[in-house]
C-alpha cells in the first residue's frame, strides 16, 4: 500500500496515548494511511495499522483494529444491528471542539483521523457512522447526515438519519444521546437540511422535505470526499 504525506501544518491534538501531549504550537504530519482498492478509505490492511501505530501510539492502533474488526463482525448482520453495533462504537470516542482539536473553526475529519486523534465534533461522529455503515452495505439512499438545532444546547448539530424506508419517519444516531430513536421522538432537535453522497435537501419534522440541490453544493464535504477519494489528507 503507498502512504500519502500530507503537508504538514501546526495541529495540537493528541493522537494516541491519552498521556501524549503534542502541545499548541507543535508540528504533525497527519500522513494517513488509507487501502487505495477499498470503497471510501475504510478498509485498512494489518500493515496499514502497524504504520500507523508506529506513527501515533499503541492506543490508536487499538481503536483501528477494533473498527476492522467490527466491520468484518457485521459483514452479516442485519440493518438494525449494524446500526446499533455502529453507533455504539463510535459513541465512545471523546467530544472534542474543531477550534481546541483542529485549530480550525470547522474541520470535517475522515473516519481514520477520528479514530486516530480520539476526538472529534458531531460531524465527526456522523460522518464516521456514515461511511462505516455504507462499507457495510446500508444502502446511501437509505441514510442522510442531518444539520439540527440541538434546542436544549442552543447550537447547530449534526446527526445521522436512517430512513428504513422512503416514507418512514427516520431513526436518529446522535453522539448526545446512546439511544436510537425516531426523528419524532426527538422534540429537541430541530430539523434544518440534510443530505448524503448524492443530493440535499431542506428538513421538515425530521423528513426530506424537499430537494434543493445536489451535495456538491456543500463546500466541507466536496473536501472530505475528496481527501478520502484521493486517499490522502492534506492540512494546510
Amino acid at each position: 500500500m503507498q502512504i500519502h504525506t500530507a503537508k504538514i501544518r501546526q495541529n495540537g491534538f493528541a493522537a494516541g496515548r491519552s498521556s501524549l501531549l503534542l502541545g499548541a504550537c507543535g508540528l504533525i504530519a497527519l500522513l494517513l494511511t488509507l487501502l487505495s482498492q477499498a470503497s471510501d478509505g475504510v478498509r485498512l490492511s494489518s500493515s496499514d495499522i502497524e504504520h500507523l501505530s508506529q506513527l501515533y501510539g499503541d492506543q490508536a492502533g487499538k481503536r483501528l483494529t477494533a473498527w476492522q474488526t467490527l466491520i468484518t463482525e457485521l459483514a452479516h448482520a442485519t440493518e438494525q444491528e449494524k446500526l446499533q453495533q455502529v453507533n455504539a462504537f463510535f459513541n465512545r470516542v471523546r467530544f472534542l471542539d474543531d477550534s481546541v482539536h483542529w485549530k480550525q473553526e470547522d474541520y470535517w475529519a475522515t473516519p481514520v483521523e477520528f479514530l486516530i486523534s480520539n476526538g472529534g465534533d458531531c460531524e465527526d461522529f456522523s460522518i464516521a457512522k456514515y461511511y462505516t455503515l455504507k462499507e457495510l452495505g446500508v444502502p446511501v439512499d437509505k441514510m442522510s447526515l442531518a444539520y439540527v438545532k440541538a434546542l436544549a444546547l442552543n447550537q447547530a448539530h449534526m446527526v445521522l438519519t436512517y430512513y428504513p424506508t422512503p416514507d418512514a419517519v427516520p431513526l436518529v444516531l446522535d453522539n448526545l444521546i446512546g439511544e436510537i430513536k425516531t426523528a419524532d421522538q426527538r422534540p429537541d432537535l430541530l430539523h434544518v437540511y440534510t443530505f448524503n453522497g448524492d443530493n440535499l435537501w431542506l428538513s421538515k419534522r425530521g423528513r426530506r422535505a424537499q430537494l434543493v440541490g445536489t451535495s456538491d453544493r456543500l463546500e466541507p464535504w466536496v473536501k472530505l470526499q475528496s481527501r478520502v477519494d484521493t486517499n490522502n489528507v492534506n492540512l494546510e
